[in-house]
């Protein structure tokens, strides 16, 4: 097997600034001899030199949005030529909006994790616990993500795998009961395992984590051993949060992360930080870049404005600059010595005449 030529991402994601990390990417992905055929495709299509003409965050919007294309290319085509022999991985987003985009993974997002680790270790999460996963496995990579986060911190990761796309299904076609029907079936693999297994940490979506809570049996068995909780997936509305918070699960961290398939984990900032101790969630970069913009002219809207998510994803695995999400927010704020936006109050962006069914994740 031959070796993967070398490059300044080699080294751990964070290591250089953001101005070097920008040209590493650039350099990787538009050399002949480093760069994948699907972005040495493209190249010949800009009007611009890549390697020479970007140098800022706001010059990586002269890019198309490529991501609709990851609905069918041949994920052969994704892989750089520098990383040949290094195992990969297909994941895919959740598809909400339509079929699922498919993306190609190294190990370039599982070195953002310390990083994720550290923020949970600020919020007071437990070490040594075991921890239950309630939510997708693959072809989603957030069950690889928590199973690396569980044994970063000394735990083992139990998993009840489930199908969001097939409770987006039953719902838009009218089968709610269904639909409703398959969360019990969920909650009754995680009740088998919480009544023998000492589980510590919980990760699930909001829709089953309220499913959780009025289920006297399961709830009882897991109150009084969680040391922390993790929410991620849908949205979660205040009045929920509160509840959640304060009567269901009082006295232990309750966090949510932010991220999709594309863009990597946005973990919740600690809340004392904020004055409104609203929930707050900051990308890992320099590797993933989030901005918020008005959707109607792409302009970046002011601190306390809502707007339309547009990621910049700059790893060594994959190049995807310039993707409007499928996710509305309010901008926060730009960390000090960052380039991208924190960010709060996330729901689904829904432009006019569109259906967005979030279902379970």
């Amino acid at each position: 097997m031959s070796s993967a030529p070398q490059s300044a991402l080699d080294g751990e994601i964070g290591s250089l600034g953001f101005p070097e990390h920008l040209r590493a990417v650039l350099d990787w992905h538009f050399d002949d001899s480093t760069g994948s055929p699907f972005w040495l495709r493209k190249k010949a299509t800009l009007d611009f030199d890549p390697r020479t003409d970007i140098t800022s965050v706001d010059d990586l919007r002269r890019f198309p949005d490529v991501s609709g294309e990851l609905t069918r290319v041949r994920v052969d085509e994704l892989i750089p030529a520098g990383s040949r022999g290094r195992p990969y991985g297909v994941y895919e987003s959740g598809g909400t909006t339509g079929p699922p985009k498919r993306i190609v993974e190294s190990d370039s997002r599982a070195r953002s994790l310390p990083w994720v680790n550290s923020v949970l270790s600020g919020h007071g999460f437990p070490d040594g616990a075991h921890w239950l996963h309630i939510g997708p496995s693959g072809p989603h990579i957030v069950g690889r993500s928590m199973r690396a986060l569980a044994e970063m911190r000394g735990g083992i990761c139990f998993t009840v795998d489930f199908d969001p796309r097939w409770v987006k299904r039953l719902i838009a076609q009218g089968r709610r009961d269904e639909a409703d029907a398959y969360v019990q079936h969920v909650l009754d693999q995680a009740e088998l395992i919480a009544a023998d297994q000492q589980v510590g940490v919980l990760f699930i979506t909001p829709p089953v984590l309220e499913a959780l809570c009025v289920r006297p049996a399961l709830y009882d068995l897991l109150k009084g051993r969680l040391g922390g909780l993790i929410w991620s997936g849908t949205s979660i509305s205040p009045t929920t949060l509160r509840l959640v918070e304060e009567e269901y699960f009082p006295g232990i961290p309750v966090v949510g992360l932010y991220g999709n398939s594309l863009m990597g984990i946005a973990p919740q900032l600690p809340r004392e930080a904020y004055p409104d101790r609203r929930c707050v969630f900051r990308t890992h970069q320099p590797q993933s870049v989030v901005q918020v913009i008005d959707p109607e002219t792409g302009v970046r809207t002011e601190v306390g404005e809502r707007g339309r998510v547009l990621v910049h994803l700059l790893s060594q695995d994959l190049f995807l600059p310039n993707v409007a999400e499928r996710d509305s927010v309010v901008r926060v704020g730009t960390p000090e010595g960052g380039f991208g936006d924190d960010v709060a109050d996330i729901r689904p962006f829904t432009p006019a005449g569109t259906t967005v069914i979030e279902g379970v994740y």
